[in-house]
């Protein structure tokens, strides 16, 4: 079956960027395309890889300004509409990871995914994680990682979600600022729009709220998961 393909109407609108930037980008050769003749189109499997990336390394007004416009169809991900609750529990909450390496993190993290009883093909979900990682680590400054497939596929689990652990100890995972990580998010979602929102919406809390210092001072996961429903609201109350 052929790659879906996107024009530039339409990678516009599914990006919520509009077509003269999309433009800009392409002669600029910073967003992946091809030519079909003298038209210029989209992979959707380049693109959806491309844009998590750029989330990833977006300011704090470009990440505000793509929260706000992102939505999607199987969740109500609008600007005001809680999603956490909708995509993690407590029990998918490990506060104590032991790993020490990052490929063991890697594969500690799909085994608690395999825990919430919702993956249906953890060893696709790991590979996925592990080419992710080798595109460009998923750790940011502040020793926070979003671990994340490349591509989604709805195949792998019964619906989106998100599992998170805090570390033991820290370990190197490939941070831009060069300092270790000890709290990782793996996300799991069916829908390529509902991971960038949900991308989104993590780091909105990682940078705008108190909550990477709340999460290493919780004493559980009963804790953390009520840490991260406060961050949330406090990034909604702002919109």
């Amino acid at each position: 079956m052929p790659h879906r393909t996107f024009t530039l109407k339409e990678v516009a609108e599914y990006l919520h960027i509009s077509r003269a930037d999309i433009e800009q980008l392409a002669r600029r050769k910073e967003i992946p395309f091809i030519m079909q003749g003298d038209r210029c189109v989209f992979r959707k499997i380049d693109i959806d890889a491309w844009a998590s990336r750029r989330i990833l390394g977006f300011s704090n007004q470009q990440l505000t300004d793509y929260h706000k416009g992102t939505s999607a169809k199987s969740h109500d991900l609008s600007a005001k509409h809680a999603i956490l609750p909708e995509l993690i529990q407590p029990g998918f909450i490990n506060a104590d990871l032991a790993a020490k390496t990052k490929s063991s993190v890697v594969r500690e993290m799909v085994a608690l995914a395999d825990s919430t009883g919702l993956l249906n093909f953890p060893d696709d979900l790991l590979i996925g994680i592990e080419e992710r990682e080798k595109m460009c680590s998923t750790a940011l400054a502040g020793g926070i990682a979003l671990l994340h497939m490349a591509v989604h596929e709805s195949y792998i689990s019964d619906d989106s979600f998100i599992v998170l652990a805090r570390a033991i100890q820290a370990i190197p995972f490939g941070s831009p600022d060069g300092q270790t990580t000890d709290l990782f998010f793996l996300i799991c979602a069916q829908d390529d729009r509902i991971h960038l929102h949900t991308l989104a919406r993590l780091c909105m809390m990682c940078y705008h709220t108190s909550l990477l210092m709340d999460l290493r001072e919780a004493e559980s996961a009963e804790a953390m998961h009520k840490i991260l429903l406060n961050a949330e609201n406090q990034v909604i109350k702002g919109l």
